[in-house]
């Protein structure tokens, strides 16, 4: 295994953290309240990142959500990214890459998904590539600036078709991985609603973190086919991946954060950094982000490179919702009183390491996902 960046993924790494750290200021962050930075979006699509990470792949894009989580900055770079750029290149035909991706890449499209599935979406009615939707996903991040949702559904009576990825230009590759085999029950199908069409409801909701969310509500909302057997499953193992590079980059940024602030406070003339429990407890706080980071690089390189990636993307699923949980409460913590503070930066990391791991799914759960799979003997050496 070879982390090691590449020219082209350090370049667009530095470009992000110079954009992020310049453009999401706290005062900045205050301002945009539970809303998207536009300005900053607008920077970033200028700059060609999101439009980069078609080029620097999936290992490329966790390295920008590092920068983007050790600032929390406010823009939807991670959904539009996972759920529209790599969703419809990995698994779109050749005429909805033609049409969807450019938007999408200047970002003057915003997609994002309704995962994980909850079974509260049913497809009914249409043909192998259309069908209509109906039901309810109570939260989804980034719908307040999405144009396009990935919907995750269940088949009515469009299921036996679930195996034509599209009209004679198969989706990706990406459709083949270990759940290509696993028939047309492997799971729930994807696809793409407009959220101007009608049928299609939004309803903001409050989450924990400041991530323009909102309820979707579909009433034989018109919907087209992305993808075909396994894609859905493909695609989740790329968005577990990607937001726990999101999730390293926001305990770095924590713990960055406890590491200032115990250097320069003092108690009893010495500062607070000497004290042995302050030490061990951002000794253990480190340790806990490499390991969501290097996991999150190994389910990258290994999707990257071609090779099996569902089981490493869930042990990099895990460590972000179990460790990102410890080590945001102790950036918090190590901030003393000042930490209880709701409007100190750090709170904001504590805020987006909470939402990050509901949004990943309990630690148990997935833990629970990656233990049927090694008791089936899925998981690859």
């Amino acid at each position: 295994m070879d982390f090691a960046p590449t020219e082209e993924q350090t370049a667009a790494r530095g470009l992000a953290a110079r954009i992020f750290g310049d453009l999401s200021t706290h005062e900045r962050l205050v301002e945009a309240g539970t809303g998207t930075d536009a300005e900053l979006w607008k920077e970033l699509c200028t700059a060609g990142l999101p439009a980069a990470v078609e080029e620097i792949g999936l290992l490329g894009l966790v390295l920008l959500l590092e920068e983007q989580g050790r600032t929390t900055a406010q823009v939807p770079f991670a959904a539009s990214c996972v759920y529209g750029l790599l969703a419809v290149a990995g698994h779109g035909t050749d005429e909805q890459r033609e049409r969807l991706l450019p938007p999408l890449r200047d970002g003057t499209a915003v997609a994002t998904g309704a995962f994980p599935a909850r079974g509260g979406v049913r497809a009914d009615g249409g043909g192998r590539l259309e069908a209509r939707l109906s039901g309810s996903v109570p939260y989804v991040p980034w719908l307040r600036d999405a144009d396009l949702v990935v919907v995750a559904a269940s088949d009515g009576d469009v299921g036996s078709d679930r195996d034509a990825g599209s009209d004679g230009d198969a989706g990706s590759d990406r459709d083949a991985g270990s759940a290509s085999e696993a028939g047309p029950d492997s799971g729930p199908g994807l696809w793409i609603v407009r959220t101007a069409d009608t049928g299609v409801a939004t309803e903001p909701v409050e989450t924990t973190a400041p991530w323009s969310a909102a309820r979707l509500v579909l009433d034989r909302a018109p919907a087209e086919r992305l993808g075909g057997a396994g894609a859905y499953e493909a695609l989740l193992a790329v968005s577990r991946t990607a937001f726990a590079g999101l999730q390293a980059g926001v305990c770095a940024g924590s713990l960055a954060r406890a590491v200032a602030h115990t250097n320069a406070r003092e108690q009893f003339g010495r500062p607070l950094s000497t004290k042995q429990a302050v030490l061990l407890r951002a000794a253990d706080a480190h340790m806990d982000t490499e390991a969501i980071r290097v996991t999150a690089y190994e389910a990258a390189w290994r999707y990257d490179t071609g090779l099996p990636y569902g089981p490493q993307a869930l042990t990099a699923a895990w460590w972000a919702s179990e460790a990102g949980k410890r080590v945001v409460h102790t950036g918090q913590h190590l901030h003393g009183g000042t930490g209880a503070d709701l409007d100190h930066p750090v709170h904001r990391h504590f805020l987006w390491g909470r939402q990050l791991d509901a949004h990943l799914g309990c630690g148990s759960e997935v833990l629970q996902e990656l233990g049927r799979l090694l008791v089936k003997g899925e998981v690859a050496e």
